[in-house]
């Protein structure tokens, strides 16, 4: 069943169904349309909270970050950050998939449409003018056959009057014949224009206007059909991005999975553990009794630190070393001597016998006048972080022991880095250097005295701050032996030498395993066995390779790249053979493996 056959008669209807159905695609287009900005502006929604939430790259070095649960919520953030991504995804495959691609088709179906309705309207309007034609023929045959019959009336009238003469008897007839003839003409012209518009009506009504129903027919199935797989779209883009969502989703459940309380909180204790011990009990002193001040002072016991003259004020004022403020031995220079220690008796010295609150509060001063002026100072005043903070001191002294053995480490790991730096500078330096002495048109060694120079005083700069360092490590107490590290230096016979951090020449070298962390560094400068190739390089121009350390090759060679350019113009090749030296970098082309 078609349109044309069935809706022969429904122009109307069909042509109202149609415009209904192109109105119904635009609704439709507009729909999609504003779900897109929805999705746009939930995914910016998104975006914007988690920028708002996700701390700055200055807080990111904060402790707590470190924590497991603050990990585990910047995780959160991430993967909130990717699934508003693959909100404007779905936002953008809906506008390309089917806003502008559905837009486009309409405007060809809405073109197409038109010209179908226009090829109706002119086989209508032929219909019409063929039916005039007919028309006024019709008309014109029935007057002109009345007028035939009034005139073969008024000739046979004529031809029975007795006082008519026969010439008006002939000319009645003759006129009545004529308008007999005329009336037959119109009578044949009317029968063919009826035939031409009956004619033209059946090919109107059984081809042309079927076969242009048919063709609305075709082109409203085709808008539905498109208009389905719109449908379809509408689900599918979203259906496409569920994975990447689910994994998404999967992410925020892996970081709640990956938070541990309990690493959280013994990184609390690492982080902040002071390594003090705990306040010993007050001793009773007996007032009644009458002792005197010299006895009374000597009740308190040997002293153990300066923390038991604080006395009263431990329960007021104990902030003052939770806050990282400490009398301790560990302020003192790592060249300082520390307070005589007791007896194994247990006995107090004798200048601890002779005036220990005294002797005690001249060690406090020593050590607090620098930063506070007098323990009248601490009772008056309210003792908040804000007026009183300690004093960062290089060698970490303002630290509880166990932060400062930590932050001592650190600082020794950092140093030995850098010092390793200036050995491998040093080491392309003299390379260079015996290079440019063996083949002068290659540059001149002397330009590199300067640089060597200034390598040497840094190396020799970073060895000062290493033993300083390890000095302070050592005094404050570090766990197993003091990490030590030893580096390789060039001497004058570009030799390596085995030095201690107090330059004194070592033979051999037994590191502890405990100097795991700087261990690498010796074995940097050992022989070292054959390394795996990184890539490969093909001869541009003949080096002859007649400086030591230096290999030959001849253009187009390929060899196997051992060691990369340091940025000293030298790049480390092998042959098949095994022989290995250094080339100029710009003498080869170099492809490094991925």
């Amino acid at each position: 069943m078609d349109w044309g056959t069935e809706l022969w008669d429904q122009y109307d209807t069909i042509e109202k169904h149609t415009q209904s159905g192109l109105e119904l695609v635009e609704k439709y287009v507009k729909f999609v349309k504003e779900r897109t900005e929805i999705e746009q502006n939930y995914a910016k929604q998104l975006r914007n909270l988690s920028k708002k939430y996700n701390q700055k790259r200055s807080s990111k070095d904060e402790p707590e970050c470190r924590l497991t649960s603050y990990q585990s919520f910047l995780d959160i953030l991430n993967e909130m950050n990717d699934y508003a991504g693959q909100r404007e995804l779905i936002a953008e495959n809906l506008m390309m998939n089917i806003c502008i691609d559905l837009t486009k088709y309409l405007q060809e179906l809405k073109q197409e449409r038109k010209t179908y309705l226009t090829e109706a309207k002119k086989a209508q309007q032929s219909l019409e003018s063929t039916y005039k034609q007919l028309d006024t023929s019709k008309k014109r045959f029935e007057r002109e056959w009345r007028e035939a019959e009034r005139a073969a009336q008024n000739a046979e009238k004529t031809d029975q009057d007795i006082n008519a003469t026969k010439a008006d008897v002939e000319k009645a007839k003759l006129h009545a014949n004529m308008k007999a003839h005329t009336a037959e003409d119109c009578k044949n012209d009317y029968a063919s224009q009826l035939q031409k518009y009956n004619k033209e009506q059946s090919q109107f009504y059984f081809n042309d206007m079927p076969d242009i129903f048919n063709k609305l027919q075709d082109l409203d199935e085709r808008r539905i059909r498109k208009l389905a797989q719109g449908y379809i779209l509408f689900s599918d883009t979203e259906k496409h991005v569920m994975p990447i969502i689910g994994k998404c989703l999967e992410g925020i459940t892996k970081a709640g999975t990956n938070v541990n309380e309990k690493n959280d909180t013994m990184f609390v204790i690492e982080q902040n553990k002071s390594g003090f011990e705990r306040p010993g009990d007050q001793e009773f002193e007996d007032y009644s009794q009458g002792i005197n001040r010299a006895s009374s002072d000597s009740s308190l016991g040997t002293p153990k630190g300066p923390m038991d003259l604080l006395g009263k004020n431990k329960s007021k004022n104990f902030w003052l070393f939770t806050r990282k403020s400490k009398f301790s031995s560990s302020m003192l220079t790592p060249f300082s001597s520390p307070p005589d220690p007791l007896p194994s008796n247990g006995s107090p010295s004798p200048k601890f016998s002779r005036e220990p609150l005294s002797y005690c509060l001249k060690e406090i001063n020593k050590t607090v006048k620098p930063r506070i002026s007098s323990f009248r100072t601490l009772r008056r005043s309210k003792f908040t972080p804000d007026k009183i903070m300690p004093t960062v001191t290089e060698d970490f002294a303002h630290l509880p022991p166990e932060q400062r053995r930590k932050r001592l480490q650190q600082k020794l790991e950092e140093i030995s880095k850098d010092l390793q730096k200036e050995v491998d500078q040093s080491e392309a330096l003299e390379k260079m250097k015996d290079v440019y002495e063996k083949n002068p048109q290659m540059g001149d060694p002397a330009s590199l005295a300067s640089q060597i120079s200034q390598t040497s005083l840094k190396m020799e700069r970073l060895k000062v701050e290493l033993n300083k360092y390890e000095t302070w490590l050592a005094e404050a107490g570090a766990r197993g032996d003091t990490l030590r590290y030893k580096p390789n230096v060039f001497n004058n016979n570009g030799a390596h030498d085995a030095l201690s951090p107090d330059g004194a020449h070592s033979d051999e070298s037994t590191p502890d395993p405990s100097q795991a962390i700087y261990a690498e560094f010796d074995d940097d400068f050992e022989d070292e066995e054959l390394v795996a190739p990184i890539g490969e390089c093909t001869a541009m121009y003949n080096f002859p390779g007649a400086s030591e350390g230096t290999i030959s090759m001849q253009e187009g060679e390929v060899l196997a790249v051992v060691e990369e350019d340091k940025g000293d113009g030298w790049t480390r090749v092998r042959r098949n053979n095994g022989d290995e030296g250094y080339i100029p970098t710009s003498y080869v082309s170099i492809r490094l493996n991925k």
